[in-house]
């Protein structure tokens, strides 16, 4: 799966080598060579993941992480810390301040690809392409299809996202605000209202199934999207 990267790393060669192979990959990629233009970039929009160098010329990498997990926007953002620092403490300390993955210098794109796509299906699982299945709803997102028991169901591209975003998200209350987020994107303006179209729309893509009722109206919070219907 492709993704939007911040490649946070003040060695000029490094951060290029790692840029044009994660281009080559299909990534986005953003670029940093310092803490501080890390944070800018990071309050501009955020990336899918963060590759962040241990040795920052204004702060070290686990002080960043450590800032990036304290504050609610950016707590879920997975980051890959990278360094040459090998031992067992500098990795405890590492994982410590909150980064998800740990990679020592020098690695191979290919290693690097394989970490990126571990966090990604661990932190972002609407971003993997592998289908997903629920109640006899079977969503595709590598053939853009939504199957409800044999039935194929057509929606928009919206609503599309929409669902594999619940789908992969069931059981949690997730207020408009957060699903704005996480389907439109990160500070995109639009009004939270919109969010309840777009269910609306979804609950009648998902009417001929029977499955509209999966989606379920938290009042006064938000949205939950269901595993398990409550006479089952």
């Amino acid at each position: 799966m492709s993704a939007s990267i911040l490649v946070v790393e003040d060695e000029p060669a490094i951060q290029e080598l790692i840029a044009v192979n994660l281009a080559r990959q299909g990534h986005e990629v953003r670029r940093a060579a310092s803490a501080d233009e890390a944070m800018r970039s990071v309050a501009e929009s955020l990336p899918d993941v963060i590759l962040l160098d241990w040795m920052l010329p204004d702060a070290p990498g686990p002080m960043v992480t450590r800032k990036l997990r304290a504050e609610a926007r950016t707590r879920e953002v997975p980051i890959i810390m990278l360094t040459a620092r090998a031992g067992e403490d500098d990795k405890v300390e590492g994982l410590a301040s909150g980064a998800d993955d740990y990679i020592t210098k020098p690695f191979s794109p290919r290693e690097l690809e394989a970490r990126i796509q571990a966090v990604l299906r661990r932190r972002t699982p609407q971003l993997t392409r592998e289908a997903v299945e629920i109640d006899a709803l079977v969503l595709n997102p590598a053939t853009r299809t939504v199957i409800g028991k044999g039935k194929v169901l057509k929606m928009g591209p919206t609503e599309f996202e929409l669902l594999h975003f619940f789908m992969t998200h069931t059981d949690r209350v997730h207020t408009r605000t957060q699903i704005l987020d996480q389907v439109w994107g990160d500070h995109v303006f639009i009004e939270d209202r919109t969010v309840d179209v777009h269910i609306r729309r979804l609950r009648d893509a998902l009417a001929p199934s029977r499955h509209d009722d999966l989606v379920e109206t938290v009042r006064g919070v938000g949205y939950r999207f269901v595993s398990r219907r409550a006479s089952a």
